[in-house]
C-alpha cells in the first residue's frame, strides 16, 4: 500500500476518502466538501493497490470486475468521479498532467491496437455490438439510440433527447425527398428508419455487426420501407456509387487514426458534388493520446477518440470542406447518466444474462465514460462536411427552420 497511499495522498485533497486494504488497516484521503458524500472502498488482495497505481484504468477495472475492489460507501461511479473531479481537465495546470503534443507519447502499443485493418473491424465491432439485444434494450431508450442525445432542456427524458438528436443531425443535412442518403455505422437502423420517415429520403445503412443488421431489416420490413430503406453488412470501404448525404453517428471512434484520412477520403468519393456530410463522434478536448488499456481490452478494442485538429487534418488531406462545428459538452455526460443508472436498476437482470463479473464491467464501463465528459477531456463533436463552398445556404438559420419543423 506505500506506492498507493503516497499517489492517493497527491491525489484527494477535497471530498473525503477511506481505503481499507487487505490487512484490514484503514486510510483516509481528503477532506469534507460540500455537497460531496464521502466514498468507502476496501481490497480483498494484497496486490490490488499496487496493480492501480502501475496502471491506474486497467489496474482498477479489473479490481472492480474481479471483487477485489468492493464498494462500502457509495458506488463506483462516486468512486471514479470523486478521482477524477480531483484533477479536472479545466484545473490542470501543471504540465505533467498533461499529454504531450507528440504522437509516439503515452502507450506505444495503444497505437498499434488502433490500427483498424477491414477484417479487424468486424472482429472488433462484433466484442461490442453482437451482445445480446436484450442487454441494449435494458438500457437505451426505445429506438436504441447508442450514441450521444441532444437535451434541449436538461430534465428531458432520455426518449425526447435521443429523438431530438436525430433532428438536430437531420437538420444540419438539409434533407428533401428523393435524395440518397448514406448512413456508414447505422447501429440498428433507428437514425435511417427517422430519416426516411420525416423528410421522404431513400437510405442505405451500412454496418459490421451481423446482430445489428438483422434487427435493422426486421425493422424496415415491419415499416413497410424496405425498398427504401435498406441495410448491408459492408465496410465503409467496400462502398461503391454516389449520394447526396452522408451521416455517419458514433462510428469514426472506430476508424482508427490511421485511416483518419482513408476514411474521409472515401467518403468524399461518394459524395456528390454538391453533397453535404454530417459527423457525429465522441471528441477529445486535450492532445492526442491513445485509448486507456482497460477499454479497448473489455469494451471497444480497436478504439480511439480523435482531436478535433486530427478530424481536421484528414478533412483538409482530402480537400474536404468543414462548413459547420459543434461541441455537445455536457450532453454526452447527461446521456451516460441515464445509461448508467438504468443498468443499475437492471443489474439482477444482467447478472441472469451473463454473470456478476460482465455486470460490473458494464457498469465500470458506463461510469467511467460518465466522469470522462463532466471531468476529463470528453466531448462530442458534429461536424458537417461539403465538396462545394456553394452546395448549402450561407447562413445557419436552415438548420433551426429544419429542426423546429421536425421537432414540432
Amino acid at each position: 500500500m506505500l506506492l498507493f497511499d503516497r499517489a492517493f495522498k497527491k491525489l484527494i485533497s477535497q471530498g473525503e476518502l477511506t481505503v481499507t486494504d487487505a490487512d484490514g488497516k484503514v486510510y483516509h484521503y481528503g477532506s469534507p466538501y460540500p455537497g460531496r458524500d464521502p466514498v468507502a472502498v476496501r481490497f480483498t488482495n494484497k496486490s490490488t493497490s499496487r496493480k492501480i497505481v502501475m496502471s491506474p484504468s486497467l489496474g482498477a477495472g479489473e479490481a472492480y470486475m474481479d471483487g477485489r475492489l468492493v464498494m462500502e460507501q457509495g458506488d463506483i461511479h462516486a468512486l471514479l468521479d470523486l478521482v477524477t473531479w480531483n484533477n479536472r481537465f479545466e484545473k490542470r495546470t501543471d504540465e505533467r498532467n498533461l499529454e504531450s503534443k507528440s504522437k509516439l507519447l503515452g502507450d506505444p502499443l495503444g497505437w498499434l491496437r488502433t490500427y483498424n485493418q477491414e477484417r479487424r473491424s468486424k472482429r472488433n465491432v462484433a466484442h461490442h455490438y453482437d451482445l445480446s439485444a436484450r442487454l441494449y434494450d435494458l438500457f437505451l431508450d426505445s429506438d436504441r439510440q447508442y450514441s450521444c442525445a441532444y437535451f434541449t432542456d436538461r430534465d428531458n427524458s432520455l426518449e425526447q433527447a435521443q429523438l431530438d438528436k436525430k433532428a438536430h443531425i437531420a437538420a444540419k443535412l438539409n434533407l428533401r425527398p428523393g435524395l440518397k442518403v448514406l448512413d456508414i455505422g447505422c447501429g440498428w437502423g433507428g437514425m435511417a428508419l427517422y430519416l426516411h420517415e420525416k423528410t421522404g429520403v431513400e437510405v442505405l445503412g451500412i454496418t459490421l455487426s451481423e446482430e445489428q443488421l438483422k434487427i435493422a431489416r426486421e425493422r424496415a420490413q415491419k415499416a413497410g420501407v424496405a425498398d427504401k430503406v435498406r441495410f448491408e453488412l459492408i465496410d465503409y470501404r467496400k462502398v461503391t456509387g454516389k449520394f447526396d448525404r452522408i451521416v455517419s453517428v458514433g462510428m469514426y471512434e472506430h476508424v482508427g487514426p490511421a485511416h483518419f484520412r482513408t476514411y474521409i477520403a472515401k467518403c468524399r468519393s461518394l459524395l456528390v458534388e454538391d453533397g453535404v456530410m454530417l459527423l457525429h463522434t465522441i471528441g477529445r478536448i486535450g492532445t492526442r493520446r491513445t485509448t486507456d488499456t482497460w477499454t479497448t481490452k473489455y469494451i471497444f478494442p480497436g478504439g480511439y477518440i480523435p482531436t478535433l485538429s486530427e478530424m481536421s487534418e484528414a478533412a483538409e488531406s482530402a480537400r474536404m470542406i468543414t462548413a459547420d462545428v459543434e461541441t455537445l459538452r455536457l450532453h454526452y455526460a447527461y446521456t451516460l447518466e441515464h445509461w448508467l443508472r438504468r443498468t443499475q436498476a437492471h443489474k439482477a437482470d444482467i447478472e441472469a444474462m451473463y454473470d456478476a463479473r460482465f455486470y460490473r464491467m458494464w457498469e465500470f464501463y458506463l461510469a467511467g465514460a460518465l466522469t470522462g465528459f463532466v471531468n476529463s477531456s470528453m466531448v462530442n463533436y458534429q461536424v458537417q462536411y461539403i465538396r462545394d463552398r456553394y452546395a448549402l445556404p450561407i447562413t445557419r438559420d436552415y438548420m433551426a427552420e429544419a429542426e423546429a419543423k421536425l421537432r414540432g
